[in-house]
């Protein structure tokens, strides 16, 4: 039986190995950009350097196929940081997996992890903690970054754009408010869901072809090097909404 690191507090639920990996994607995203800028030079550019103004290029293009320059020079940081980000927490699980065998009742922090019923019910008493994984890999955390994604959107909507903003519910025409209510809703929910379905469908798929022991061999290889190349895409995909839902909200000619 497999688990994850779980604690019940006061009704709620904290996934503690989603807690660790979201702060270890966030330490190792900063020192990738750190490495790069920390002593940036025009004559001797070291590789890091050269990556990391490679990707700056790269997100300032991307945002320039999405809204005018002037606009987009706004969210460079932005743009720079949901692709880095959400590209480094993608990865994590491809590394390595840690995986705590459990055979008795366990607590943390005066709370119960494992219980005794856990126990019991799992194949050969033994449940499987799982503790490291991708954090975009857990519905919470992806539909978390597209909250954050769809407020901020909308905040520049109503701070910069009010009066087009508004009108965006009632167009075309007043009963058309209910449906543009549900659209703006409808890309709050495929902004975080894509990310969580594609990254989640990659891991199960992992877990099932290292169950197949050595003729897994070959498939995993060859998985590994698909997983990653979705986690850019994803990563890709998530940064460029983010960028057309910001232009869509804040544009004065409307949707």
């Amino acid at each position: 039986m497999n688990t994850d690191a779980v604690l019940h507090i006061a009704g709620m639920k904290f996934d503690l190995s989603i807690i660790a990996m979201i702060i270890v994607t966030s330490i190792i995203s900063f020192a990738l950009v750190r490495m790069g800028s920390r002593k940036a030079t025009i004559s001797n550019i070291s590789t890091m350097q050269n990556f990391v103004e490679w990707i700056v290029e790269f997100v300032k293009d991307f945002i320039g196929t999405t809204m005018d320059e002037e606009k987009g020079r706004k969210f460079l940081v932005l743009g720079l940081t949901l692709i880095i980000y959400i590209f480094v927490g993608n990865m994590l699980e491809i590394p390595f997996m840690i995986i705590t065998k459990v055979t008795k009742p366990i607590s943390m922090f005066g709370h119960k992890l494992v219980t005794a019923s856990q126990i019991q019910s799992a194949t050969n008493h033994v449940v499987n903690v799982l503790w490291w994984k991708s954090p975009t890999a857990d519905p919470a955390a992806a539909m978390a970054l597209a909250v954050i994604v769809i407020v901020l959107a909308h905040y520049l909507g109503i701070r910069y754009n009010t009066k087009q903003y508004f009108k965006s519910y009632f167009s075309p025409y007043v009963f058309f408010f209910p449906f543009n209510v549900i659209e703006k809703l409808s890309n709050f929910l495929t902004l975080g869901m894509r990310l969580f379905g594609n990254i989640f469908a990659g891991e199960i798929l992992i877990t099932v072809i290292l169950m197949m022991g050595w003729l897994g061999t070959i498939p995993l290889v060859l998985w590994l090097g698909f997983s990653t190349f979705v986690g850019l895409i994803q990563a890709f995909i998530f940064a460029v909404l983010t960028m057309v839902y910001i232009s869509m909200e804040t544009s004065e000619e409307g949707h």
